[in-house]
């Protein structure tokens, strides 16, 4: 790129925005139909706002019960489903003095390996942990992480703004009312449609984007 970016950081959502599927209602579908309907049900009411995600975050990786080998099915599913674009965009942003970041309500060994496959450092990728038995049954899931509540994405980019490691301004982009909550603390805020179009989420943003060229057409200003 040598045009200057209209924005210096770039802080992205992963499930309905850098990969076309929602991890835990994808790891739900190798369960009974009951768990896969109670659990959707229940995505979708946190994504669009209607209840708060720390109510149903917990509840549902307990009805599933993830072991280690359906989180590497579910890494692999992550990649095979990354967005259209997105791994172009990654590299020309990087490429263009952009810092690209990652806040994810998702499990973090399932989709660290597919954003280090696009370029995104290891350090940038913010998302829940999960730990397993010796066995590889699940045990629990990282019940501290801010990640896991209605208003921990904000929380989460205000301490590492608090850092002073972070360059503005700061673009957030994402599909859900979480990431539209980063509208309080970046500059601005782009609901992603590329996957899902949420009203209650277009309705709050800056700007609406179908995919990631679009995203290069905001950051970089008539570049081509």
């Amino acid at each position: 790129m040598n045009r200057l970016p209209r924005w210096r950081t770039i802080v992205l959502d992963v499930d309905s925005t850098l990969s076309g599927i929602e991890g835990v209602d994808w790891l739900a579908s190798l369960r009974d139909a009951a768990t896969v309907s109670a659990v959707e049900q229940m995505t979708n009411e946190a994504m669009a706002g209607r209840i708060a995600l720390e109510q149903v975050y917990g509840r549902r990786l307990e009805a599933i019960r993830p072991t280690r080998s359906e989180l590497n099915r579910l890494a692999a599913e992550y990649r095979a489903r990354l967005a259209p674009g997105a791994r172009d965009a990654v590299e020309r942003l990087c490429h263009g003095g952009v810092r690209v970041l990652v806040l994810s309500g998702g499990l973090r060994p399932a989709l660290l390996p597919m954003c280090l496959a696009i370029g995104i450092d290891d350090a940038d990728v913010h998302a829940v942990d999960i730990t397993f038995t010796a066995s590889g049954d699940y045990l629990r899931h990282e019940v501290t992480s801010p990640l896991t509540t209605q208003g921990g994405k904000p929380a989460l980019l205000a301490a590492l703004l608090a850092t002073g490691d972070l360059p503005r301004p700061i673009l957030a982009v994402g599909d859900g009312t979480t990431d539209a909550a980063l509208r309080s603390v970046a500059d601005a805020f782009c609901a992603f449609t590329g996957f899902v179009a949420r009203p209650e989420v277009v309705a709050r943003a800056d700007f609406v984007i179908p995919d990631f060229s679009a995203l290069l057409a905001h950051v970089f200003p008539l570049a081509q």
